[in-house]
Order: structure tokens, then C-alpha cells, then sequence
């Protein structure tokens, strides 16, 4: 912009109404259609930035639906551990109901059962066992306490300390549980849960500047707009305001398209693809999920819109072409 344009849009801003009303009209007279449809192009548009905020929205609900899905499905495994503690031959009842509800007692223990000798011959046969009354003539198997670990106990540590202080009752002759497939699961959870802690802290790294650079994109188109009000003396917190709020009501938008996407994903995969998907639902964590994907979008898309418009206010008018 020469220095003769610039007074002449100073003229035109202070000059007396009549005079502006004048010159606006000569000046729009003037207007050829390519300088009109320049003008209606220049004009702010907001909807790709609120599709191209809501789409990677709705990558990253997505991830942390599959998240949320692979703890529950971790919990669900780490929970099916049993542990058997077998009992002496002959001990006494009242021994063996003292055990039990200390073991139900215990923070460790849940679904704590007492297995009588008969109780635990039918489950053998019951498991596709063939019967050994043609060759024994009494029942090998002994009577046991049997209970499910919770997951957080499902660890070499957290048994071996259990099964020593289950071991110390003179009744329990032993205790045992399946250490290959806690060894196993051990493994298996810490290799998944570094797996998804970095492609989590990746994307979320990616989410940030594609939202960032997609709202300075769409604010690009309004740095003229922002100078212009600067130039006629309008402070900062005045010209950032109207953008402020539109940018928190544009990521307010994209949020619930991206909800409203991952709704119908989860509907979808729950009643069509796989059924048994909605064994692992928990809605406590998915309102969490959709509560956090609102946050992150409000928030980028005010930080980002509030950086923009501080950084054109900063820049001198030459630097904005």
C-alpha cells in the first residue's frame, strides 16, 4: 500500500458522513466484478477450519476409545487369574470357614468359593475328563478355597506375597495358579501400554499443530480486517474479543461433529460389526472421553485464534501482503 492510499482510506474513515457516503458510492461504481468477487473471497470462512478441527477430533477420540477398550479388555483378562489353595485331607470344617472369610476378607480376593472333594470331581468330568471309578475307587482330588485375583494384584510380586500368607494356615497343603500365563499377561500388558503411551503422546502432538495451523490459516483472511481496526483505535482486548468467542463456538461445533462421529462409529461396531464389544463399554469413561475431546477443542482453537490475531496486531501493515 503506497502513501497516497493510505491518507485516502484515512479520508474515508473520518471524513463527515455525507463525503463518506459520497465517495463509498463512487468507489463501489468503480468496482469491477473481479475486484467483487475478490472481496466475497477474501471474506472469513470458518467452515473448513471447523471440519479440518472436528476430523482431528475425531482421530484422536478414536485413539482414546481404543484406549479405553484395551483396559477393559486388560482388567477383563488380569481378572479371569483363579488361584487354588487345597486343603488337607481331614481338616475340620470350622478350620476351613475360617480361612474362607479371611481370604474374602482380603482386598486381593473376589468370587471366594469352597470346593468340596464331590464339588471338584463333577468339575473334572464336567471339563470333558473321563471318569476314574473304573480304575480308582475313591476320589483323588482334594477340597480347595478357590478365588479370582483382582487385576491389580495380578503380578510375580503381589503373588508370592499372597500365596506365602495363604500357605502359613496349617490347613492349605498348597497353592497354585497359572505363572506362565501371569508371566505372559505381564509382558503382554506393559509391551501394549507403551505401545499406546507413545502413539497417544505422537498424535497428540500432531492434533495440536494441525489445529494450530488450521485456524491460523483461517485466520489469515482477517489480518487486514484486524490492522484496519488497530489503525482507527481500537485496543487489543476490543479487536481480539469477536474473534475469541468465535473461535471457542467454531471448536464448541467441532467437538460435537467429532462426538457425534465416534457415537455412531461405537453404535455401529456394538450392534453390527462386533457384538461383544458392548461387554467393554464403560460410559463413565466415554462421557470422560467426549468431555476432554470438547476441552481440547475449545481450548486450541481459542489459543491458537488469540496468538493470530496478537501476532497481526504486532506486525507492521507492509509485512501483512
Amino acid at each position: 500500500m503506497t502513501m497516497q492510499k493510505y491518507i485516502n482510506t484515512l479520508k474515508l474513515l473520518f471524513l463527515k458522513p455525507e463525503h463518506n457516503k459520497i465517495d463509498v458510492e463512487t468507489n463501489q461504481n468503480r468496482m469491477t466484478p473481479q475486484s467483487k468477487s475478490s472481496m466475497k473471497r477474501s471474506k472469513p470462512s470458518y467452515f473448513m477450519a471447523i471440519l479440518g478441527v472436528a476430523l482431528v477430533l475425531f482421530i484422536l477420540g478414536m485413539l482414546g476409545w481404543i484406549v479405553i477398550n484395551a483396559s477393559k479388555l486388560e482388567n477383563y483378562f488380569m481378572g479371569s487369574v483363579q488361584v487354588h489353595a487345597f486343603i488337607r485331607e481331614g481338616s475340620p470344617q470350622r478350620e476351613i470357614d475360617v480361612v474362607l472369610n479371611n481370604i474374602a476378607n482380603k482386598p486381593y480376593a473376589k468370587d471366594v468359593e469352597f470346593i468340596t472333594k464331590e464339588m471338584a470331581r463333577s468339575k473334572f468330568i464336567g471339563d470333558g475328563n473321563d471318569d476314574w471309578n473304573k480304575v480308582l475307587d475313591y476320589n483323588p482330588l482334594p477340597a480347595s478355597i478357590d478365588f479370582y485375583l483382582e487385576p491389580m494384584y495380578v503380578n510375580k510380586d503381589s503373588i508370592k506375597i499372597i500365596t506365602s500368607e495363604i500357605i502359613k494356615n496349617f490347613i492349605v497343603s498348597e497353592v497354585k495358579y497359572p505363572d506362565a500365563v501371569v508371566s505372559n499377561l505381564n509382558d503382554i500388558v506393559r509391551k501394549v501400554g507403551l505401545v499406546l503411551l507413545a502413539i497417544a503422546g505422537v498424535l497428540a502432538i500432531i492434533v495440536i499443530i494441525l489445529i494450530d495451523n488450521t485456524i491460523k490459516l483461517a485466520m489469515f483472511s482477517n489480518r487486514f480486517l484486524i490492522k484496519t481496526m488497530q489503525m482507527v483505535g481500537a485496543t487489543r482486548w476490543f479487536i481480539s474479543k469477536p474473534f475469541d468467542k468465535r473461535a471457542m463456538l467454531n471448536g464448541l461445533i467441532s467437538a460435537i461433529l467429532a462426538i457425534i462421529s465416534i457415537a455412531l462409529i461405537i453404535y455401529g461396531v456394538e450392534n453390527y460389526w462386533l457384538p461383544e464389544m458392548k461387554a467393554l463399554r464403560d460410559n463413565r469413561m466415554l462421557a470422560l472421553l467426549f468431555l476432554g475431546i470438547t476441552v481440547i477443542g475449545i481450548s486450541i482453537t481459542f489459543i491458537s485464534t488469540h496468538r493470530s490475531v496478537t501476532k497481526y496486531l504486532k506486525m507492521k501493515l507492509d509485512d501483512l501482503y
